[in-house]
């Protein structure tokens, strides 16, 4: 049996990535599991080792960087992505992340409630699957992975 890498993108403010790997792991799925750095404080200093930065847009920038060195080729390795957009943020990175998947083929599971279909109705529309809880994102990946 195949075994995947599955990449989890999208917000950091609840528990839907652990609930998706508890999910996996109760089902005993042969994933791997990777994601963007999702210590907030960490991911936003990830460019300080570069040199300080008094202008808050080059230091987002320098940090932007190297976190896109991780994300960037974590998106080129998965077999399918699940890109989370919660209610609280705005999370354009995650958005970002659709159509870099999009632009490689690399299918992804959108998950986010109804509330916000019609502001993301492209990112959807490329996307395999939309779910709007962690329960059934387990489902779709495993029938696509055990049958």
């Amino acid at each position: 049996m195949k075994h995947w890498n599955i990449y989890l993108s999208g917000e950091i403010h609840t528990d839907w990535r652990e609930q998706i790997i508890g999910g996996c792991q109760k089902l005993e799925l042969p994933v791997t599991f990777t994601s963007a750095v999702t210590d907030h404080d960490a991911s936003d200093a990830a460019g300080d080792v570069l040199g300080e930065e008094n202008d808050g847009f080059w230091r987002d920038h320098k940090s932007a960087k190297v976190d896109a060195i991780r994300i960037k080729n974590l998106i080129k390795e998965c077999d399918v992505a699940v890109i989370r957009f919660g209610d609280k943020y705005k999370q354009w990175n995650a958005a970002f992340d659709a159509g870099y998947c999009a632009a490689l083929d690399k299918p992804y599971i959108t998950l986010h409630g109804d509330n916000i279909v019609h502001p993301l109705k492209e990112v959807d529309a490329a996307a395999m699957a939309w779910a709007t809880t962690p329960e059934q994102v387990v489902e779709v990946l495993k029938y696509v992975i055990a049958r």
